[in-house]
Parts: C-alpha cells; sequence; structure tokens
C-alpha cells in the first residue's frame, strides 16, 4: 500500500488480539519515532515500551479498562520532561557539538539564548510545549505503525498521575502525555474495525492562500 492506502487502512482500534508484532517491526517504529523533529532538537521527552502483562494490568485499571491495554503487544507511553532544566538543554547542545565534531558560534549562541529563557518559564508551560514535541513523535509512530502494518490506538483516556506513579516516572523528571497501544486487530468484537472512516472534506479541511 502507498501511503494515502495505508492511513485509510489505519483505525483507532477497540479490540486487540493479543497476538505479538514482530520485534523488527517495533524497532522500525521506535527508530521513527526517535528521529521525529523536536523544537530546537532537545527530544524533550521517552519513551516507555511496556511488555509486562502485570505491568499492563495495573495499566488499564487506570486507563478506564480500555481492553487494547492488555490486548495489544507493545504498549508504548510518551513520557514528557515536566521542565526545561539547564542540565538538560546543555546536555542535548553538548550532544550535537560531539555527534557534528565541532562547535559552532551561532548555535552556541542560540544555546544561551535557551538557557536565559526556557529554565526561568513556569514548570507547567515548559511541560505543556514539551508535550507538543511528544506529539509530533506520536504521529510519526502511528503512521510508522499502519505504514507496518501494525494496528494502534490512540489513547488520552487515563489518569496521568496514577500512570506516572506506577512507572515512577516523577523520580526521572518525567510525566505520562500520551499513550500508543500497538498490535493486531482481533478478528471479532471490534465495533469500529468496519465503519467507514469519517473526515471533513477537502473544501472544508484546507484553505489555499493564493
Amino acid at each position: 500500500m502507498n501511503l494515502i492506502e495505508t492511513l485509510q487502512w489505519r483505525y483507532a482500534t477497540k479490540k486487540m488480539s493479543g497476538k505479538p508484532v514482530a520485534a523488527d517491526k517495533i524497532e522500525r517504529i521506535l527508530e521513527a519515532t526517535r528521529l521525529a523533529p523536536t523544537s530546537s532538537g532537545l527530544q524533550p521527552y521517552e519513551i516507555l515500551v511496556v511488555t509486562n502483562p502485570q505491568v499492563k494490568a495495573e495499566i488499564q485499571k487506570i486507563a478506564y479498562n480500555q481492553q487494547v491495554v492488555t490486548g495489544c503487544s507493545h504498549l508504548l507511553v510518551f513520557a514528557v520532561w515536566d521542565h526545561y532544566t539547564v542540565e538538560r538543554i546543555n546536555a542535548m547542545f553538548d550532544l550535537t557539538n560531539e555527534i557534528r565534531g565541532f562547535k559552532n558560534e551561532g548555535w552556541e549562541s542560540y544555546r544561551q539564548s535557551l538557557l536565559s529563557t526556557y529554565p526561568k518559564r513556569d514548570r507547567e508551560e515548559n511541560f505543556q510545549h514539551a508535550a507538543k514535541q511528544a506529539y509530533i513523535g506520536f504521529g510519526i509512530a502511528i503512521t510508522a505503525a499502519a505504514l507496518e502494518g501494525v494496528d494502534s490506538t490512540p489513547m488520552e483516556g487515563f489518569d496521568a498521575s496514577a500512570l506516572d506513579e506506577l512507572l515512577k516516572l516523577k523520580e526521572k523528571g518525567l510525566r505520562s502525555a500520551i499513550m500508543l497501544p500497538l498490535g493486531v486487530r482481533a478478528e471479532e468484537g471490534d465495533w469500529l474495525v468496519n465503519l467507514k472512516k469519517v473526515r471533513k472534506s477537502r473544501e472544508d479541511f484546507i484553505t489555499e492562500i493564493k
């Protein structure tokens, strides 16, 4: 399938079969997400890959008992920086210099600009900004999964505070933002699987300014 056909095929799977997804497919989905763009290249989030059945069962309890949490093969949790700190900003700028093998005056000036603004901002403002970056990667993960023929379900319906506590995210300076179960759709029991995809028309969705 081409990209458009693939996006027509995918849908928010409501019931998964419990069948495992091949490890190489999962790795390509994760790698595509790792390569996603982020503001200033800071990559202010991490992905936790949950496969432990007991942990998934505990997560299901705080995710309105949604079947896909336990029925999926791999559960991706997008865990976002709770704050932009001096240490975190410097670490990413230093990594860039290390990988590229040189320092750039403009890049270093940009580093100082971020250091003089981001850490001083309200923590919640910084978390929300970082979460937007995670959502970019999240969208790429969904697309990559579809290209791999892997079903997925975008999930914001969970108790984030309870999930943070369960996965001990606070100790790492992280907060959960969104989850993405990856798996294989169930042959029966998914009310959405055979329904037509509904989207606005191109005319109602896109405005061209020439």
